[in-house]
């Protein structure tokens, strides 16, 4: 199979190419143009694409400046792909497109599946558009599929590895009061769902989180038991407002998501790693 992957060096990116080489797929990356665009001429003779490109929503402070980045990022480059694609004589059998469970918002202990409503916020705001920039190419008879990935669990990037310093000196501790759902998923499972969705036929939102989400208390203390570090230092509210401010703090980190990876139980995919114990074990040390 011929796979173009956007955001092909990114955390996810890179561990989704060497596993596809190592299946002996046929891998393009899709770059970037001189313009800053999409080269999307790498789309040519694709089987399939996935689309992974976007800009962090935590790399930088929310400025307005950034929020427009954020969207655009998502939206402009995904609308690129999905004309491109139905607008080729040969088109790909399937976009897998990049999303996330922002979402559904900041829902306390609701338990949330694909058929839950979006919520509210920035983040909210932009997966509803980044998902609905696919519509030529689903409108051209493509079947796409939306990623909403959770906190993906890997020690080579993502939020969980920018804290393992803190953790490996023992000053991991939970975020405020700790009752916030995450819905992680480690590495493995992330790349194992995407590849398992190449093959199956599954279009619509697919949740990419693990089948027991925990409170971030229960994952700090699992991150604890891993590395063999004691977890009792809390993080107050305002220390992630200090470094991402107020909004992107509260939405990124203190926003609380009990999702359920419901289609993908549905259609069969077994999960390497069922708990948060396993997945910090596996991917972390």
């Amino acid at each position: 199979m011929r796979v173009a992957v956007s955001g092909s060096h990114g955390f996810i990116g890179s561990a989704l190419v060497a596993a596809l080489e190592d299946d002996s797929h046929e891998v393009v990356r899709i770059s970037r143009a001189a313009d800053g665009t999409l080269d999307v001429a790498t789309l040519s003779g694709a089987d399939a694409v996935v689309h992974l490109a976007g800009e962090g929503v935590a790399n930088k402070r929310w400025t307005p400046e950034q929020k427009q980045r954020v969207l655009g990022s998502r939206t402009q480059g995904t609308t690129l792909v999905a004309e491109t694609i139905a607008a080729m004589d040969r088109k790909p059998r399937v976009l897998l497109s990049a999303s996330a469970i922002g979402y559904y918002g900041d829902r306390g202990d609701e338990i949330l599946t694909e058929a839950s409503a979006a919520g509210t916020g920035f983040l909210a705001d932009v997966c509803v558009a980044w998902e609905a920039a696919t519509a030529p190419a689903e409108q051209a008879g493509v079947r796409v599929a939306h990623l909403r990935t959770g906190i993906v669990v890997g020690r080579s990037g993502g939020a969980v590895a920018k804290t393992l310093p803190l953790f490996k000196l023992g000053l991991g501790g939970r975020i405020g009061s700790g009752e916030q759902y995450w819905s992680w998923i480690s590495l493995t499972d992330e790349i194992g769902a995407i590849r398992f969705l190449l093959d199956h036929e599954v279009a619509g939102a697919v949740n990419l989180t693990g089948p027991e989400p925990v409170t971030n208390a229960a994952f700090t203390k699992a991150v604890g038991r891993a590395l063999h570090r004691p977890t009792v230092v809390p993080v107050p509210k305002f220390g992630p407002r200090l470094l991402l401010g107020r909004e992107a703090a509260d939405e990124v980190v203190s926003a609380s998501q009990r999702v359920m990876p419901v289609v993908l139980a549905r259609e069969g995919y077994k999960f390497r790693h069922e708990t948060v114990d396993e997945a910090v074990a596996a991917e972390l040390t």
